[in-house]
């Protein structure tokens, strides 16, 4: 089985313990980071406002940023207690995990938006984009303890009152009719 957990800044730990405790022994287990590009741009555009769009700022953005890849991959693979690959890319995130996942049996990875209560928004988007787009199994893990049913919010008014499950067990069946069943003209 081959697995890709996404290691995303701040969650990353929820996603590599759902890959420890779910993830066969001898899976085939790779850990990615994307980076993602936007902070050398912001930089640039930044300087470019300062000084003028004619230089280039010289930055070791992209070493810092590969250093800091590397020391996240190395803790991860420190929790997740075993081999694996450890894989850095690129890119737009949420386009780069998709990929990076394609053949893989399963994605893991963890929710990154509001972790107050259950629903859509504890998902961020780029979190929502790959979920919605993985070619693959998706295993979505709570960072932390999840919140209680109780933070669902309230039904729109005027909307139908839930109904309870049909009871588990056989179907009910309905006691035959008294009597001989009623007689019918052939043909109709």
């Amino acid at each position: 089985m081959t697995v890709v957990v996404w290691i995303a800044e701040g969650v990353w730990e929820a996603a590599v313990d759902g890959a420890r405790s779910l993830a066969p022994d001898d899976a085939d287990v790779t850990l990615l980071y994307v980076h993602s590009g936007d902070m050398d741009e912001l930089v640039q555009g930044a300087f470019a406002g300062l000084i003028g769009r004619r230089r280039r700022v010289p930055t070791d953005f992209d070493e810092k940023s590969a250093d800091f890849a590397d020391q996240l991959l190395s803790e991860a693979q420190q929790r997740l207690g075993r081999d694996a690959h450890r894989t850095t890319r690129h890119g737009r995130v949420e386009r780069e995990v998709v990929t990076a996942s394609a053949d893989a049996e399963l994605l893991v990875l963890s929710r990154d938006g509001d972790r107050s209560r259950l629903g859509p928004h504890s998902l961020g988007p780029i979190s929502r984009f790959i979920v919605d787009h993985a070619a693959c199994p998706v295993l979505l893990v709570w960072p932390g303890v999840a919140p209680s049913a109780n933070s669902l919010p309230p039904p729109p008014p005027g909307s139908p009152p839930h109904e309870p499950p049909p009871p588990h067990g056989p179907p009910q069946h309905r006691p035959p009719p008294h009597g001989p069943p009623p007689h019918r003209p052939p043909g109709r």
